[in-house]
């Protein structure tokens, strides 16, 4: 698992329309939350989406975007996003080539950690929480990102 400091690897993964995307450019705009799930439809993972999606207007306002990675198609995503009006991008991971470069592949490679980073505009880890079923501390760890920005900007 990568650890907080740390550089966050490169990456092209196709999205739920197919369009390969890469960490480059999910952070075009500065810092961004990334984070990891075991799949669509599951309940836990329904749950942690539709939290991140009532947070969207506020990570606009903290100019973070937010992108998930798990290894369902992009058609699954697809469905997943129109079924839950997800606001953000989910990426495609089937080889779960990515999810092993962050470390975040389960037990004996078998499933996907739910994890959340906070990747700044140079691809710098600067946090990360690992819960696999204690999906509030996601929720917890993007309202504190969200609250950390919005008080660097006031400061400036």
């Amino acid at each position: 698992m990568l650890k907080e400091g740390e550089r966050a690897p490169e990456f092209t993964l196709p999205d739920d329309t197919g369009k390969d995307r890469s960490l480059t450019d999910f952070l075009r705009s500065g810092a961004g939350i990334l984070y990891f799930y075991p799949g669509t439809f599951m309940p836990g993972s329904a749950r942690q989406a539709c939290d991140l999606r009532d947070l969207h207007d506020e990570l606009v306002g903290a100019k973070l975007s937010m992108t998930g990675i798990s290894p369902q198609s992009p058609a699954s995503h697809a469905k997943f996003r129109a079924r839950h009006r997800l606001p953000f991008t989910l990426l495609s991971d089937a080889h779960k080539e990515v999810i092993k470069m962050y470390g975040v592949n389960g037990p004996l490679g078998l499933g996907v950690r739910r994890a959340t980073y906070l990747i700044d505009g140079g691809r710098r880890i600067r946090d990360v929480v690992v819960a696999d079923f204690m999906i509030g501390r996601h929720l917890d760890f993007v309202r504190k990102a969200i609250m950390l920005r919005a008080a660097a900007s006031v400061s400036r």
